[in-house]
């Protein structure tokens, strides 16, 4: 009985130790191994050699336990936005929203990792954004940021995309989604309008006296005209024209006080005296 107890005890000791071997090869294998899901790529840091220069693609990878680990990265792009207020050139106050899309440069990640973090794009992408807008809008009067606002664009587009490359930062797309001016500017608006209104209003007044002006002159012309043309016809033919003149007259006035039923018209002599029944020796 005492020898089959000794021998149960050895089994079971033998099994332990094997469940052992088992259970931390296993865990040295799983510390061996790491994986690097799609969109992404793995840094390895290791204890000795510092950041390995090469960079792991997406699948599962070897690593030796304790001395390397794998730092893993984002390579989809991705957006980002931030505002910033900057002057222009004319001096006003211009708030404008920036929107980024951005990606590592994938071949220069250990660059990144070794200079940057894993935090790149949050430490980098805010700061050189305000300095380039900044620098483009400053270029512009505030009404050019609205009339030239595709070269404007461009201009930070082009700036910003040059900046980013420093930091190793690849842009697939820069747009200034959104442009808002201060009150000081919209009350220099406000009066630039009302001053061009004065402006339009005494021009018009400066065209209206010119055109006076000369239908004054044009009527002082007929008036003499006529005038030596009467002289003339008086010279040549007499009074005959005055007295045509003055009889079209009256046979105007005549027929005025006619038609208006308020006023007789009572012609002079002996008649009017019949038709008022006067007696001229009373």
């Amino acid at each position: 009985m005492a020898g089959g107890g000794q021998a149960a005890v050895s089994f079971l000791t033998r099994i332990a130790k094997v469940a052992a071997g088992i259970g931390v090869a296993a865990s040295v294998g799983s510390a061996s191994l790491y994986t690097v899901d799609g969109g992404e790529r793995a840094v390895i840091f290791d204890r000795l050699r510092g950041v390995l220069p090469k960079t792991e693609a997406e699948g599962t990878h070897f690593l030796v336990p304790i001395l390397q680990k794998p730092f893993i990265f984002d390579i989809r792009t991705r957006p980002h936005s931030f505002s910033s207020t900057s002057g222009t050139k004319d001096l006003q106050m211009v708030s404008l929203t920036l929107r980024v899309l951005s990606r590592p440069d994938v071949d220069r990640l250990p660059d990144i990792f070794n200079s940057l973090g894993l935090e790149y794009d949050e430490k980098v992408l805010p700061s050189i954004g305000n300095e380039v807008l900044k620098a483009v809008v400053a270029q512009f009067n505030a009404d050019q940021l609205l009339t030239e606002r595709p070269h404007v664009s461009a201009l930070v587009r082009e700036s910003l995309t040059q900046r980013a490359r420093e930091f190793n930062i690849v842009l697939d797309d820069v747009a200034i989604t959104h442009l808002a001016y201060g009150p000081e500017f919209a009350q220099a608006v406000e009066k630039k309008q009302v001053a061009q209104q004065e402006a339009e209003r005494s021009r018009f007044l400066v065209a209206r006296a010119d055109q006076e002006r000369r239908a004054a002159i044009v009527r002082a012309e007929g008036e003499s005209e006529a005038a030596r043309l009467i002289s003339e016809a008086t010279t040549t033919a007499g009074n005959g024209l005055i007295e045509l003149r003055r009889i079209e007259a009256a046979k105007e006035i005549a027929g005025v006080l006619a038609r208006t039923p308020n006023v007789s018209y009572i012609p002079a002599g002996d008649n009017g005296q019949m038709l008022l029944g006067l007696n001229a020796a009373r």
